[in-house]
């Protein structure tokens, strides 16, 4: 298989109200897929929160970003310590796509292609509402999902929200008013 073209860090709003990011991440797809679905290893990156992967399955996300680094910064004030989101399984095709919920109104969709000994994480929200929080979760995804990359590289990530503070900036430049 040909080696997909090596791509930007940095995410890209595809319609106005769409986000999109890419990884590549080293493989296999379903080393990937358990760091998606299972609670224990998605909140090593991300989020915990036990899955069925069934379609119409309720599940809440736990987010508990002091944790996913030994030194993860100063939080900002305006987030907690924990944050909580219920959410639903949209679509499931394991291991290569999920969908789920955001809130009530949003989605993210998860798609991994095989390229070589690597995958392609492919990250697509739809839906976001206004500017404050596309650029905030536009950062979100971007530190996140470079956690789990340093996570599947078994590499330190450094300073969670020195990073994401930074990527909120970037993104501020990046993408049009």
């Amino acid at each position: 298989m040909t080696r997909l073209a090596e791509r930007s860090p940095y995410g890209t709003l595809i319609e106005p109200t769409t986000f999109r990011i890419e990884r590549r991440l080293p493989g296999p797809i379903e080393r990937v897929w358990s760091y998606l679905t299972d609670s224990d290893l998605r909140q090593l990156w991300l989020a915990s929160g036990k899955m069925e992967l069934k379609v119409g399955a309720p599940f809440e996300l736990v987010w508990r970003n002091d944790r996913l680094t030994d030194d993860p910064g100063q939080r900002p004030e305006e987030f907690g310590e924990e944050h909580r989101m219920a959410s639903r399984i949209l679509l499931v095709d394991p291991p290569r796509k999920l969908v789920f919920s955001w809130f009530e109104t949003g989605e993210v969709t998860i798609e991994l292609v095989p390229d070589g000994e690597d995958v392609l994480l492919t990250l697509t929200h739809r839906r976001l509402s206004g500017r404050s929080g596309l650029l905030s979760v536009s950062a979100g995804w971007h530190a996140h999902l470079d956690v789990l990359m340093a996570r599947l590289n078994g590499v330190p990530f450094g300073t969670f929200w020195d990073k994401w503070r930074a990527l909120k900036e970037e993104y501020t430049c990046r993408i049009p008013e």
